[in-house]
């Protein structure tokens, strides 16, 4: 077994690192207080190559893999998940499925321009009245000449409000099975489409959209690789996806961590730094030990991808580990810096707001234990 990062895996976390630092940090800021995405980002993360991280040179990627994908997502988390959460709507669960079982001519139209940072992309999957249940979505898909007539809503959709492009699933027929759910890609505007932009608490400036979706007609070189009953493209997609949102987790708790540690070992209180009160030792030695296990539970989870094993079992472990820790790190980080813990001075307000997002997003807590114990039961 080996624990070691390659060096092509730590040139890539050097890039990510030296960009978040010079270009990424001063803008959080500003987008955060006016809840918009700097769309420029998308174009600067092509010219570096960090779109196409995880997916082969021979189809317009960088040639990497699913390890430096979760090193790009840690690194830029511990800046910004806001950010994170954009990019990755886009370079996974918007390109991933074309990528993975697109036509050639869907993989020019979208897939190519994405990965240049010239079309932006998300996932329309989650309703008002489905939360995590999938197989229970109403959107439909009606066959008509030339292509299909989509009916139906999808909420809490990342990128949804800027998108040039939507993977959406949808309802193909009426039976609950996984043969009835499709995926089509959806180029907007679309007169069918009415996106409206939520305010939130937490990624703030990550967009995200409710859609509602009336007659809105998409052709038939848009239903993803000209077949329908793509279930299974959803299901791999969300298992490998959240291998990738715990990264983005363990990047949100080492940023708290990193601004709780600076805290307490300049921050004076009867005559000697915080960090020298066991008290606060112990909270710090807590999280640092944390977010080390969850970490490499996570690394493990993108090497298993990488090795083509991954199962949804396992992707429900790693998040559920991950994301749990991030919200526990983070609120200690918060505790550690008492009021200047909630002044927007310090990151960690937002990355204890931030974190919070992972134990609903992508599946919630309660999903992953359902998953994981129905494993159990049929083993």
């Amino acid at each position: 077994m080996d624990f070691e990062f390659t060096p092509q895996q730590e040139q890539v976390r050097e890039t990510i690192v030296r960009f978040a630092a010079d270009e990424m940090a001063a803008l959080v800021r500003d987008a955060e207080e006016n809840e918009v995405f700097p769309k420029q980002l998308f174009r600067k993360w092509a010219e570096l190559g960090l779109l196409g991280v995880r997916y082969p040179e021979a189809d317009g990627g960088s040639g990497f893999d699913k390890v430096s994908d979760c090193i790009v997502r840690e690194e830029m988390s511990r800046v910004c998940q806001s950010f994170s959460a954009s990019w990755s709507a886009h370079t996974h669960l918007a390109l991933w499925p074309i990528w993975r079982a697109g036509t050639p001519q869907q993989k020019a139209r979208f897939f190519v321009p994405g990965l240049a940072g010239e079309k932006i992309g998300g996932f329309g999957l989650s309703e008002p009245d489905g939360g995590s249940d999938v197989r229970a979505m109403r959107t439909r898909a009606d066959k008509v000449d030339g292509g299909w007539r989509l009916n139906g809503s999808k909420l809490y959709i990342t990128n949804a409000p800027m998108a040039d492009f939507l993977m959406l699933a949808a309802r193909t027929k009426p039976d609950h099975t996984a043969d009835a759910i499709s995926l089509f890609i959806v180029e907007l505007p679309n007169p069918g489409f009415k996106i409206s932009k939520l305010d939130k608490e937490a990624i703030r400036s990550s967009e995200t959209g409710l859609i509602y979706i009336e007659d809105a007609f998409v052709p038939d070189d848009c239903l993803l690789g000209g077949e329908t009953g793509t279930y299974s493209i959803v299901r791999d997609s969300l298992s490998e996806n959240r291998i990738g949102v715990s990264a983005n987790c363990i990047g949100m708790a080492r940023g708290a961590f990193d601004a709780a540690l600076e805290f307490a070992k300049t921050r004076i209180v009867r005559g000697k730094p915080i960090i020298e009160y066991q008290a606060i030792a112990h909270k710090l030695a807590d999280m640092a030990a944390e977010i080390e296990a969850a970490k490499w539970f996570v690394y493990y989870g993108a090497w298993r991808v990488d090795q083509g094993t991954i199962d949804g079992p396992t992707a429900s472990k790693v998040k559920l580990i991950a994301s749990e820790m991030a919200v526990r790190v983070t609120e200690q980080a918060i505790r550690i810096l008492g009021g200047a813990g909630l002044m927007r001075e310090y990151p960690v307000g937002r990355f204890h707001r931030d974190s919070l997002v992972y134990i609903i997003g992508e599946g919630t807590s309660e999903i992953q234990r359902n998953i994981i114990a129905r494993s159990l039961n049929e083993a």
